[in-house]
């Protein structure tokens, strides 16, 4: 049996009987007993724009989940693309379908040579990588014409695949333009984490991404994947709702990604690592904060 809810509106009498699923009921019953009533939620803590199948997150129980699956047993198990196959497709790929898309997104690195010389090199030098990662990620839709066409499924999924395979490269190409550093360009050998922080840190041909890092930053990214409707997922999807191409829709999220409240707060401990310099400090640096 179906579990209800009964709303009753005490200005005039009328009531109104609703389903309840998986702790949601449709808004629209509030019409029913007045078509001029609205919810106020600011904040949508109380609101749901969608239903998705894709992320479960309680912060307060330390449970996330991707598609089901544990973020543990993800973390210890999978690569970041294997989460990323997981979170667009619904399932984990198989041997041949893991490697099929590692080999696509591999070759799908490179950015065009104008998107360098024509676009970020005309930012100001102490231009905030945020703001240079937003506008490359927005340019990126003038490259591809066919990313217009958003109804068309495989024309969708060959943007996703650029996204997946491109964020890296400029989010690289943004941090050594703000460090002052050449550009280094993607080496299709690395694994995806990898290529990151050899395009990130590389100075001079003996550099070599220690392993350790390189799987601490494939888990990072893993953990990072997807946090249920947050702000730039919200951004996101208002942006896509009215037919944006994907790389517009993806600023957007980026632009969410870089305020103070969002993706701000990785940025705030960036600094604090900074400030407190050196292991041997961190004892007095907690006592400060205390």
């Amino acid at each position: 049996m179906a579990e209800t809810i009964t709303i009753i509106d005490d200005r005039t009498g009328k009531k109104v009987t609703v389903q309840v699923k998986d702790g949601v009921f449709a808004s629209s019953a509030l019409r029913e007993l007045d078509p001029n009533l609205r919810m106020y939620d600011p904040a949508f803590l109380s609101t749901a724009a969608c239903a998705s199948s894709i992320t479960y997150l309680d912060g307060e129980a330390g449970i996330l989940r991707y598609r089901g699956y544990p973020i543990e047993q993800l973390a210890e198990k999978s690569t970041f693309l294997e989460v990323a196959y997981l979170l667009l497709k619904g399932e984990l790929p198989t041997t041949q379908e893991l490697e099929a898309w590692n080999f696509d997104v591999t070759h799908h690195t490179m950015i065009h040579e104008n998107m360098r010389k024509r676009f970020v090199d005309g930012f100001h030098y102490d231009a905030h990588p945020m703001g240079m990662f937003i506008s490359a990620i927005a340019a990126l839709g003038t490259f591809y014409d066919d990313s217009k066409n958003i109804f068309d499924e495989d024309v969708l999924n060959k943007q996703i695949l650029r996204l997946v395979a491109k964020v890296p490269t400029i989010a690289a190409m943004t941090y050594r333009f703000s460090s002052g550093l050449p550009f280094v360009l993607p080496n299709n050998s690395m694994s995806y984490a990898q290529n990151f922080l050899n395009m990130m840190y590389r100075i001079g041909d003996d550099y070599t991404v220690h392993p350790a890092l390189a799987r601490a930053m494939d888990v990072l990214f893993i953990l990072h994947a997807d946090h249920e409707q947050n702000c730039g997922t919200t951004a996101m999807r208002v942006v896509g709702s009215s037919h944006a191409d994907p790389y517009s829709a993806t600023a957007a999220a980026a632009a969410a990604l870089s305020g103070p409240l969002h993706g701000g707060a990785n940025e705030a401990v960036i600094h604090m690592l900074t400030e407190i310099g050196d292991v041997k400090n961190v004892s007095s640096f907690v006592e400060q904060v205390k």
